[in-house]
Order: structure tokens, then C-alpha cells, then sequence
């Protein structure tokens, strides 16, 4: 019996060991997808671009050929009117003579027949060798040598990820899953797409609230993270770092983020939630050293992106949203002409959504872009629908060949997927008024007023578009294939 139980100890280790394996396979396959994901996000950009890229050669060569064949007929018309002329004058001249020859009084023949047997000559002679052949060749002297750029693409293929040092790339802030609730801050974070260096854990830093030095908030192995116990309506800045054996990789970029008024009620919630079934480390205080698994809670989400060579901020219309009861801090040195901001704001992140668009509506960069396979309207909408609040939104047209134009907007979740924007009642939209490529499009959707505003290029379109909003509304386009956004 003792030997028994001795060897079932040693069995029922390998089966423990067995399980752990056997979990360890299931989050390996988890994140097999996830990283499937990510990387054909990545490939469906890189191509897009090489397609963008030839598109714009395609429309340099187009504009060449044009050119030459503007030429061509130029030179041929020119040939044509100076040879009509030349021919209406010899014709005239042919039936002066024949008039001539028919004179029968011989002194008056003589009197100008000289004379007109020289300007005969001179018009036979003016009619000399090349007038009578064509100046310009019917055929285009361009030959366009694609065979190389067509070797390349054939080769285009994958190649093992060399990285030239070890040390982990930066990590990066999922802005979208970043959020603070009252005195409290979610941070979460993943490494670059593409790389393939070891990680052995992360560094999270935070500032003080005033400004001040950072501090080592967390480290270990995950990228979320829960921050208790800091100050309310207060600003802090955060960043992570990765790690390894061979070094610490650069910070991330910083991510700014304020906590709420002590006053403000719990009740107060981000318009998206945070994925409860990722595991997250929540620390107490700053700058204790407990921690405590636990489950994280949506919250309200204020934040500015920096990096120490340039600032994305929430771009919007500074003026109409602080009109609407935002608050805005302008800092000391200029951002642009209307100064560098600190925009005080709850974020929504949403993308466009695959799920109800039309099914010629094509996607990529992770959703953010959207173009067509048709030369009909098709409307794709945003994944995020709004009920209540101040919303603010801007699309850029990559893409616009001037036919017809693109529509933006807002609409029902049951608006018509293949007809343009506000065709039916389900949907409000602006059509026309400066869009060109290279726009961009502000939508500025107010539910407390219940109004729609349209601004291009940060210029209002006209006054309000669209009152009397009420309900549930989604960011919606309608495009053809002539146009990306």
C-alpha cells in the first residue's frame, strides 16, 4: 500500500503538471488568434498602401499620357487649318486661271498672263516636298516597363523578423481600454504587432498628480493594471516599459489622465466597457506595495496622447464644444492657432463595424478605413451608438474622385445599407459643401440639445444641420468606390 500511494503521489504530479500544460496550450491558442488578428490588420495596411502608392502613379502616368495626346491633336489640328487654307487659295487660284484661258482677246491674255504663270509656279512650289506629310505620328512613344514592379510583387512574401538588439520593442497603450473611475485608474497595455523579441514582464510608472518624478507603480507579467488610492480631480501621467533579460526597452508614449471631482456621482460611466475577461492587477495605492487581484469596472475615460516629439490630442472644434459646457485647460506654449490644449473630455473609441455594413464596403487599418467594390452608394456605420451626451467625431477622405459624393452622418441601425446617406428617414447627413480629398469631415452630434452640426476642414457648414434628435444613432458614411475614408 505504501508503494501504491507512493506512486499514485508521482502520477497524480503528472497529472497535475498535465493540466497546467494542457491550460497553458488554450491561452497558446488564444493568443494565436489574437496575434492572427493584429497581423492581418497589419498586412491589410501595408497593402493598401502599395495600392494607394500605385494608385497615385497610376494617376501620374494617366496625366502624362493625357499630355501627349493633348499634344498630338494640337499639332495635327494645326496642320489641318494651315493645309485647308493653303488648299482654298489654290482652289481659287485654279479657277481664276481656267477663267483666264478662256479669254479670247490675245492682247488681253498677254497683258496678265506672265504674271500668272509666276504665281502658278510659286503656289506649285509653296505645295513642295513635306507640306503634304503629316507633322505628328498617330502612335504614343511611351512604352510603360512594368515587368520589374510586376517581379516584385510576385516575390512580395514574408520574411523571419530579424530584430537587430534584443531588448523589447515599446509597449503600447490601448487607449480604448484605458479609463479612470473617481480616484482610480485602469491602464492596459500590449506589445507592437509585429515583434517577436522575448518579454519577461512590464515597468507601469505614474507621476505624483503635481508634475512631479515618476514612480514603479507595478511590474510584473501583465498589461493591465488597476491604480487605487490617488488624488481626486487631479492629472497624472503615465508609462510602461518592457523588459528582458538583455535590457528595458523605451517608455511608451505617456498617456495623460484626470481623475474625477470628489463630488461626482459612481453613477457617472464610459460609453464602452472594459473586457472583464482579461486579468488585471489592481494596486491599492500608488505607492504601497499591495496588491490584490480583482475585477475591474467601467469608468470615465479622460485622456490626452503625447510622446516627447509630437502631440495627438482629441481634435475637435474647440469653440463649439466649450460652448457646450466642456472644459478646456490651455497650456503655455502654442500648439496651433488655437493653442495646445489639454481637452477635458469623456472618449468613446468605436471603429466601423463590419457587421452591419453593406457587404461591398471594404475594410482595413483595423476597421478605421473603409472604401468600395462599387460604383453605387453603400453605407457602413460606426460600432458605437449614442443615446444622450455631446459627441464629436472627424473623418479624413484619403480618396476623392469628384463623382458622386460621399455622405456623413448619423443613422438607425436599420437605415438602407444601398442607397446614399438620408435616402430614407433614418438617417440625417451632409452631402455637398467643400468636401474634396484631402478634407476633413467634423460631425459634432448633441443629444442634450438634440442637434446635429457639420464642420469641414474645422469650418462650421452653415447652422445647425438637424434638430428634434431623439433616440439611438449611430457614425455613419455612404461611399462608392471612388472614395475612401
Amino acid at each position: 500500500q505504501s508503494q501504491l500511494s507512493q506512486a499514485l503521489n508521482g502520477l497524480s504530479d503528472r497529472a497535475k503538471e498535465a493540466k497546467e500544460f494542457l491550460v497553458q496550450l488554450r491561452n497558446m491558442v488564444q493568443q494565436i488568434q489574437e496575434n492572427s488578428v493584429e497581423f492581418e490588420a497589419c498586412l491589410v495596411a501595408q497593402c493598401d498602401a502599395l495600392i494607394d502608392a500605385l494608385n497615385r502613379r497610376k494617376a501620374q502616368l494617366l496625366s502624362r499620357v493625357n499630355k501627349e495626346h493633348e499634344h498630338k491633336l494640337k499639332v495635327v489640328r494645326d496642320q489641318i487649318s494651315h493645309c485647308t487654307v493653303k488648299l482654298r487659295q489654290t482652289t481659287g487660284l485654279m479657277e481664276y486661271c481656267l477663267e483666264v484661258i478662256k479669254e479670247n482677246d490675245p492682247s488681253g491674255f498677254l497683258q496678265i498672263s506672265d504674271a500668272l504663270i509666276r504665281r502658278v509656279h510659286l503656289t506649285e512650289d509653296q505645295w513642295g516636298k513635306g507640306t503634304l506629310t503629316p507633322r505628328m505620328t498617330t502612335d504614343f512613344d511611351l512604352n510603360l516597363d512594368n515587368a520589374p514592379l510586376l517581379q516584385s510583387i510576385h516575390q512580395l512574401d514574408f520574411v523571419q523578423m530579424k530584430v537587430s538588439s534584443p531588448v523589447p520593442a515599446p509597449p503600447i497603450l490601448q487607449l480604448e481600454e484605458c479609463c479612470t473611475h473617481n480616484n482610480s485608474a485602469t491602464l492596459s497595455w500590449k506589445q507592437p504587432p509585429l515583434s517577436t523579441v522575448q518579454v519577461e514582464g512590464y515597468i507601469l510608472e505614474l507621476d505624483d498628480g503635481n508634475g512631479g518624478q515618476f514612480r514603479e507603480v507595478y511590474v510584473g507579467k501583465e498589461t493591465m493594471c488597476t491604480v487605487d488610492g490617488l488624488h481626486f480631480n487631479s492629472t497624472y501621467s503615465a508609462r510602461v516599459k518592457a523588459f528582458n533579460k538583455t535590457g528595458v526597452s523605451p517608455y511608451s508614449k505617456t498617456l495623460v489622465l484626470q481623475t474625477s471631482e470628489d463630488t461626482q456621482s459612481e453613477e457617472q460611466t464610459l460609453p464602452f466597457p472594459v473586457p472583464l475577461e482579461r486579468s488585471q492587477l489592481r494596486r491599492m495605492s500608488p505607492f504601497s506595495s499591495t496588491l490584490n487581484l480583482q475585477p475591474s469596472f467601467p469608468g470615465r475615460s479622460y485622456f490626452e496622447l503625447r510622446s516627447s516629439a509630437h502631440q495627438l490630442s482629441l481634435h475637435s472644434s474647440l469653440q463649439s464644444l466649450n460652448s457646450a459646457g466642456c472644459n478646456f485647460e490651455t497650456q503655455g506654449t502654442p500648439y496651433s492657432q488655437l493653442g495646445n490644449v489639454v481637452c477635458v473630455v469623456p472618449v468613446a473609441w468605436f471603429s466601423f463595424d463590419p457587421a452591419s455594413a453593406h457587404a461591398d464596403i471594404i475594410f482595413s487599418n483595423d476597421n478605421l478605413t473603409v472604401t468600395c467594390n462599387s460604383y453605387d452608394d453603400r453605407v457602413v456605420l460606426g460600432k458605437t451608438g449614442f443615446s444622450k451626451g455631446l459627441h464629436y467625431w472627424e473623418l479624413s477622405i484619403d480618396r476623392y474622385d469628384n463623382h458622386p459624393d460621399p455622405a456623413f452622418g448619423v443613422a438607425r441601425i436599420d437605415v438602407l445599407k444601398d442607397a446614399m446617406l438620408g435616402k430614407d428617414d433614418k438617417a440625417w447627413a451632409i452631402t455637398e459643401g467643400g468636401i474634396t480629398k484631402g478634407a476633413t469631415v467634423g460631425v459634432l452630434l448633441d443629444l442634450t440639445r438634440r442637434t446635429l452640426t457639420f464642420s469641414i476642414n474645422e469650418d462650421q457648414q452653415g447652422p445647425v444641420a438637424f434638430e428634434n434628435l431623439e433616440g439611438l444613432f449611430f457614425p455613419a458614411v455612404s461611399l462608392n468606390r471612388n472614395v475612401q475614408v
